[in-house]
């Protein structure tokens, strides 16, 4: 794994009450749900957004589907022409 940077993330002390989470597991989700808006807006490619979520690529990928997230990220625009160029 790359250079790693840490961040502090504030957030409402009753939060982790709320969710019923340990901080480390709020944490982690955060991460995920982080790596898969930014794959989903396209932003980080597959790799990244899996190494984001501290995930390997694979299983990003299956969670990418059970969360509806095509893993082939074009847009229709996008998909046409690539089927046109095939």
């Amino acid at each position: 794994m790359e250079n790693l940077r840490q961040s502090i993330i504030h957030y409402p002390e009753d939060i982790l009450l709320i969710l019923r989470e340990e901080e480390s597991a709020f944490i982690k989700e955060l991460k995920v749900f982080a790596a898969l808006k930014f794959y989903e807006l396209k932003k980080l490619s597959a790799g990244k957004a899996a190494e984001l979520a501290e995930m390997d690529k694979y299983d990003f990928i299956k969670l990418l589907g059970h969360n509806k997230i095509s893993i082939f990220n074009l847009s229709e625009d996008e998909l046409i022409k690539d089927i046109e160029n095939a």
